[in-house]
């Protein structure tokens, strides 16, 4: 993409995106994150009433008597967004792609985390890792996201969420919000999101475009898979094989929902077709309260 035309997009996102944070999302942010993140203060001996899950065993069994953790809010939080770019993401029917859609909610997310002072970073993936942007604050740093993202071309040819989050795991070490932003038709990765859940407050944000739930009925329709570029012949005509694909999306939309509820995480589902920031204030309301 020309330099000219990169500019101007992003301009455009940072316009309508920063007006979002500044008049709707900046409160319900801080009200929905801060606090949430604890770090380690100290010790003290356990009292009637204290959670066992913070008793220090170490310390315990060196004094004999029980001691508990105590911990303090954390001032500074960091961020992280894992987004799919795959090519899959490069599919929309109404008025924006999906791909168009999360970078504006990812643009949305960031503005919103360095307003409260915080740090973001962002885990650009497909099948494989694409790029890491190591947390940092500013908004010349939220800018350069924007950036890549706009400017991103996938070199992988499929989606896993399961080396995302892997690679999330094994890199971020301090506990952070992480908004993990993809259409989630695969499966895989229950594992892993129950792994990171352990330390970090999971967020799942699903894309999809209404025409993805279910074939037209068209006759024989030659079709491309969007993330191998396979080209086959599809008789749409066919109830059974317009049964199977709505199967298959059905199936990978009840595992998004159900992984995520199993492990604690909350998750959001988001249509091309709704306004994304009535979806996201509903979740950062639900969570203030």
């Amino acid at each position: 993409m020309e330099t000219t035309e990169l500019l101007k997009k992003v301009r455009k996102i940072e316009i309508k995106t920063r007006g979002l944070t500044k008049h709707i999302f900046s409160g319900e942010y801080q009200s929905a994150f801060k606090g949430r993140g604890m770090s380690f203060s100290e010790v003290r001996s356990y009292q009637y009433g204290d959670d066992v899950r913070n008793i220090d065993w170490n310390v315990t069994a060196r004094t004999g008597e029980p001691f508990v953790k105590v911990f303090e809010e954390e001032r500074e939080l960091t961020v992280m967004l894992l987004v799919d770019m795959s090519r899959s993401a490069y599919f929309g029917t109404v008025h924006q792609m999906k791909n168009e859609v999360l970078i504006e909610i990812s643009a949305v997310l960031a503005f919103s985390a360095i307003t409260n002072n915080d740090k973001v970073g962002v885990i650009i993936f497909t099948d494989k890792i694409e790029k890491f942007i190591p947390p940092k604050k500013g908004k010349q740093h939220i800018l350069r996201i924007i950036r890549e993202m706009i400017n991103f071309s996938p070199a992988g040819s499929g989606t896993n969420i399961e080396v995302a989050l892997q690679y999330f795991n094994n890199v971020i070490k301090k506990r952070s919000i992480c908004f993990i932003l993809s259409d989630f038709m695969t499966q895989g990765y229950q594992d892993a999101l129950r792994i990171a859940k352990r330390r970090h407050d999971m967020i799942g944000i699903q894309m999809t475009d209404p025409a993805e739930a279910e074939l037209p009925d068209v006759g024989l329709l030659q079709a491309q898979d969007a993330e191998t570029g396979a080209l086959r012949w599809i008789d749409t005509s066919s109830r059974k094989v317009r049964e199977a694909y709505a199967n298959w999306f059905a199936a990978n939309n009840q595992y998004f929902k159900s992984t995520f509820l199993r492990s604690g995480a909350d998750a959001i589902a988001i249509r091309t077709t709704e306004p994304y920031d009535i979806a996201l204030h509903k979740f950062f309301l639900k969570r203030a309260n």
